[in-house]
């Protein structure tokens, strides 16, 4: 593996066109369990994201990380923002100085420093029906050398079985049963276009 700052580039703006091509669906998931606008927030802070990219465009792995976290924080309301800037943030720092990841078990100690940052601001765990039932399956996937799309895309349809216990959705207990996570579907996508190109 040699994934290098061109990789990282190339992942973060196929995730952008990917939540700006899909922000009405994301917006549909998240109308009953939450404010109906998941997608707009995400679709504010992926373009906050492509013109940091173009006013300055990072050097490193670990600076395009941290353009992504800002833009995040910067123009994601509700947690998302938040949740998605601290993992990025935290995923700069395990890179910093680095000029590729070159193994697997690189790729998943950055992608796990990602789920110790949300956990760490959102306090979830598995089957809260959060985002992290989608980043926690990946980075073990990861760990184990397994690329496979479809991991990612059950790990999403999952939450749909899950009761809220985090955010929002959590108001709703048991009626917020039968509706995917909207930020495990945004998640999704993240690490759909991060198998497309490992």
């Amino acid at each position: 593996m040699d994934f290098n700052i061109v990789c990282f580039q190339t992942w973060l703006d196929n995730f952008t066109k990917t939540i700006i091509e899909n922000k009405e669906y994301l917006n549909t998931l998240d109308t009953p369990i939450g404010d109906g606008d998941h997608g707009s927030n995400m679709v504010r802070g992926v373009l906050e994201y492509r013109k940091l990219m173009e006013i300055k465009p990072p050097e490193t792995i670990s600076d395009t990380l941290k353009t992504l976290a800002m833009a995040m924080i910067s123009k994601v309301g509700g947690s998302s923002g938040p949740l998605y800037g601290t993992a990025f943030l935290a995923m700069s720092k395990v890179t910093d100085g680095v000029e590729s990841i070159t193994t697997q078990e690189e790729m998943s100690n950055m992608l796990q420093e990602g789920v110790n940052g949300i956990q760490m601001r959102g306090k979830g765990v598995c089957e809260d029906k959060t985002m992290l039932d989608v980043w926690i399956p990946v980075v073990h996937h990861v760990k184990e050398n397994q690329h496979d799309i479809a991991i990612i895309e059950e790990a999403m349809q999952a939450t749909a079985n899950y009761i809220a216990k985090k955010g929002r959705a959590s108001y709703l207990g048991e009626r917020s049963v039968g509706h995917i996570d909207p930020g495990a579907a945004s998640s999704a996508y993240l690490f759909k276009e991060l198998f497309n190109i490992m």
